[in-house]
């Protein structure tokens, strides 16, 4: 609400300031065609007195130029706060040329006045060029305001400035795990690759629900380290779906294996799906210690108090 309040008021501004500049080219024409003005009946007196006194104290009426460049800064701050999109028929080359047609129209027209012909003409004359050229002059400036505006907002969000120069090798090992990439850096997207050349020194996948963590992560490790011929052990916590991965990868790359291994299910939610084993098993007992403690586990998960 907030912000469509200060659009609103930067609207109100920008049409104040067009309205100046209007006032202006209508004074301008007001005082140096004044003549043919009051042959046509339009001057009016508090405008006069208000216009003599204006001249009087600040000068603005001693040069035909003044009032024209004070119309031209009111009509420039205006067109800054212009909105719109960018044209494709919108070119620098059209802009200068309506900039540089409405200049010459617009100032260079006061020896119009001067002509030998009648009061009526030369008032004519002069209205039509200022007129002409303060259009050519706002058709210039909305356009180049628009052209800028479009131009800076190229990258509104600053990727430009965020972004960065990646890493674009293929770093391989008989350890390492290689994640094909894509960047945008200098204004184009680029492939690169996420080179984990050391597994072993512990990984970690982090990420929110959805944002692709085992498609790109985790299913990349399950399969390259199986095309390498190493032995997992998965923790599916969505089972099937990354032991479904890890099965049909292991048929099609089983060459990586100098013994082809067993693949195994544990699953304590569905048995009928689930090979057996005897965590206690007497083979697995190296020590006192390993009883003590698989003794340990298996009575504190059948009373949960005694935790």
């Amino acid at each position: 609400m907030q912000q469509e309040d200060d659009l609103r008021g930067l609207a109100k501004t920008m049409d104040f300031m067009r309205a100046l500049s209007i006032l202006f080219v209508v004074i301008n024409i007001y005082w140096f065609c004044y003549g043919q003005i009051r042959e046509w009946g339009i001057n009016i007196g508090v405008v006069d007195r208000i216009l003599l006194n204006f001249d009087r104290t600040a000068g603005l009426f001693r040069n035909i130029l003044w009032t024209k460049l004070f119309a031209v800064v009111f009509l420039a701050l205006s067109c800054l706060g212009t909105k719109g999109v960018k044209e494709e028929k919108i070119t620098w080359r059209k802009i200068t040329a309506s900039l540089a047609t409405g200049g010459v129209l617009f100032f260079f027209n006061w020896w119009l006045l001067d002509l030998p012909l009648t009061a009526m003409a030369n008032a004519a004359f002069y209205i039509l060029t200022l007129s002409a050229g303060y259009i050519y002059l706002l058709m210039g400036g909305v356009w180049m305001s628009r052209l800028l505006k479009n131009n800076l907002m190229d990258d509104p969000f600053n990727n430009e400035n965020e972004s960065f120069q990646q890493e674009t090798r293929l770093i391989e090992n008989e350890y390492s795990i290689n994640l094909p990439t894509k960047f945008y850096y200098n204004k184009q997207w680029n492939n690169g690759f996420a080179n984990v050349v050391n597994p072993q020194r512990a990984c970690i996948c982090m990420g929110s629900p959805g944002s692709g963590k085992s498609y790109c992560v985790v299913n990349q490790f399950i399969k390259q380290q199986i095309e390498k011929g190493y032995t997992q052990y998965i923790y599916d916590y969505k089972f099937p779906d990354l032991s479904e991965i890890a099965y049909n990868h292991l048929l099609n790359h089983q060459k990586g294996y100098k013994k082809i291994p067993t693949f195994y299910v544990i699953n304590f939610d569905d048995p009928r799906r689930s090979h057996r084993c005897n965590p206690i098993h007497p083979d697995f007992m190296t020590d006192i210690s390993d009883a003590y403690e698989s003794a340990y586990t298996i009575m504190l998960n059948l009373n949960r108090s005694w935790v």
